[in-house]
């Protein structure tokens, strides 16, 4: 859409968060966008991004694509919209006296190969694990170091100083912090990403919101400011992909989109592997194979594998059938 660059237009801008899963670790596709204005954002991964241009394209997910092709040459597969994101200085222009930037993010599940990846490599993308943005959402080894060490502590302070910083009261960030991270009788839930972050944005523990100017500990003096945790992205892109992670935790438990990230053909263990990537929780082996069997997900197709390096392991595929038979047919991953 084009843009007069007068107080209080609006252009309207396509995220798409593409997730996928290699070697047991979940992939997020990253872009390293041109120096811009605000040098403390030079060489900080983006999602892939393009504005949305009615004259070419009719529809949102038609220009998506199109623009993700063009930036990272890489044809996607499953998409689904997820929210708009437009609050203001999200793209942090000084005054809001250009663009206000509006964007429409969407989430996209693929597969890598050794094509693709060079494809990528060639248009200057590449894959990131996401759990580089978003340390704390890992539990496959355990409770993440960082909780206890940094993020725990930091937000008890912020929310000691609740009550005489921004008039928020001791009882609503306590609260907050509570449900958010499963602290007291509260237990963890992993699809509480986007509220763990937003938490840790407010309490200026994650660079954006150092860089935005939009967290109180600008307020204390630089020796006093906790380190922000996380791989910094630009703009708001590690907000959109929060987003797109608590989406995606959520999802698998009633639609078998799980296998949009699968080959083919997989054995059991790269099922349950990739399931743990995505909820960033360790499942019992024998729990989670009765757990696939009892929802008929997927079949057997009566080949061995031998290539997890020990015994041979059968093969299965995805059931399709079951499209057909239940309206939510998922992995309800019972809780931790």
């Amino acid at each position: 859409m084009a843009a007069d660059n007068h107080p209080g237009t609006i252009e309207i801008g396509l995220n798409a968060a593409i997730v996928a899963v290699a070697n047991r670790t979940p992939l997020i596709l990253a872009v390293i966008e041109e120096a811009t204005r605000d040098s403390q954002d030079d060489a900080r991964d983006a999602l892939p991004f393009g504005p949305f241009d009615p004259a070419l394209h009719r529809t949102f997910e038609t220009s998506l694509r199109a623009r993700v092709e063009q930036q990272t040459a890489l044809d996607l597969g499953y998409i689904e919209q997820l929210y708009t994101f437009g609050d203001r200085g999200r793209q942090r222009l000084p005054g809001e006296i250009a663009t206000h930037m509006v964007s429409v993010g969407y989430l996209a599940l693929t597969r890598t190969d050794a094509e693709n990846n060079a494809r990528l490599a060639d248009a200057g993308a590449h894959w990131r694990d996401w759990y580089a943005y978003l340390p704390w959402e890992d539990w496959r080894q355990g409770r993440p170091a960082v909780l206890d060490k940094v993020i725990l502590p930091a937000l008890a302070q912020w929310e000691a100083r609740g009550s005489t910083d921004d008039g928020v009261g001791l009882p609503q960030r306590r609260t907050r912090i509570r449900l958010a991270f499963g602290l007291g009788d509260f237990p963890w839930d992993e699809e509480r990403v986007l509220e763990r972050y937003e938490l840790l944005y407010e309490a200026g523990l994650v660079a954006e919101a150092l860089a935005d100017g939009h967290t109180d500990d600008r307020k204390l003096p630089t020796a006093g400011r906790p380190s922000p945790v996380g791989l910094a992205m630009r703009h708001d892109h590690r907000r959109i992909a929060a987003t797109a992670i608590a989406r995606l935790r959520g999802k698998i438990k009633y639609r078998p989109v799980i296998f949009e990230l699968m080959p083919p053909e997989f054995t059991l263990t790269d099922l349950q592997a990739t399931v743990e990537a995505i909820s960033g929780r360790h499942l019992h082996k024998q729990n989670f194979r009765r757990l696939v069997e009892g929802a008929e997900l997927v079949e057997p197709t009566g080949i061995m594998s031998a290539a997890t390096g020990g015994r041979p392991a059968a093969l299965f595929r995805f059931r399709r059938q079951i499209l057909g038979e239940r309206p939510a047919p998922g992995l309800k991953l019972g809780g931790r």
